[in-house]
């Protein structure tokens, strides 16, 4: 039995909720300013993203 017990990989388990966790806790820590500059950022994006028109040009 501890032959078997040597044979198998023991793999860590990734613990997603923790993962979240550490990343609320750190989101928590940033200022009001920085989080607005974030946000800021985030909407201008989302514009340029919404108006941008793709074409493409055929290669024959």
């Amino acid at each position: 039995m501890k032959n078997q017990e040597k044979d198998i990989v023991h793999e860590p388990s990734s613990d997603y909720e923790k993962a979240a966790l550490d990343l609320l806790k750190i989101a928590l820590k940033r200022s009001y300013t920085e989080r607005f500059h974030t946000m800021t950022k985030l909407m201008k994006m989302n514009i340029m993203f919404r108006q941008a028109h793709i074409k493409h040009k055929s290669s024959n």
